[in-house]
């Protein structure tokens, strides 16, 4: 039974999932926007949301966190200098998914992730 068993696998192995969960929110932050499968782009949204209200509190703690799982040092201070001020008034929804369809080569279902922008308040 998977009572509590939160996540999914992914077809891969505990290190490659996370390996791969890291470099999909490196070329997230970087590109602000990455096409994948649905079920990945699930997975990447709850990391990329943790990163970014980790980014929101700014303090060398939480830098060294997000530097466990954001590969680049440059990807990192642009997190914490312009992602993380950019929703520095938003509780939450940082990112959106969006259906793509279904894949030609295997039938997988696919999804846009992007960053939401938010509309600048003068």
């Amino acid at each position: 039974m998977r009572h509590r068993k939160v996540g999914r696998k992914l077809s891969r192995v505990a290190s490659h999932r996370w390996a791969m969960l890291r470099n999909m929110v490196t070329s997230l932050f970087q590109h602000e926007r990455i096409e994948t499968t649905e079920a990945k782009a699930k997975e990447l949204r709850k990391l990329a949301e943790k990163m970014i209200t980790l980014a929101k509190r700014g303090d060398l703690h939480a830098r060294r966190q997000v530097l466990e799982v954001v590969r680049d040092k440059k990807i990192v201070k642009r997190l914490f200098d312009e992602i993380a001020t950019r929703y520095r008034e938003v509780n939450g929804g940082y990112t959106r998914i969006i259906k793509l369809g279904i894949r030609r080569g295997d039938g997988a279902p696919t999804a846009l992730i992007e960053l939401v922008k938010k509309a600048e308040t003068k």
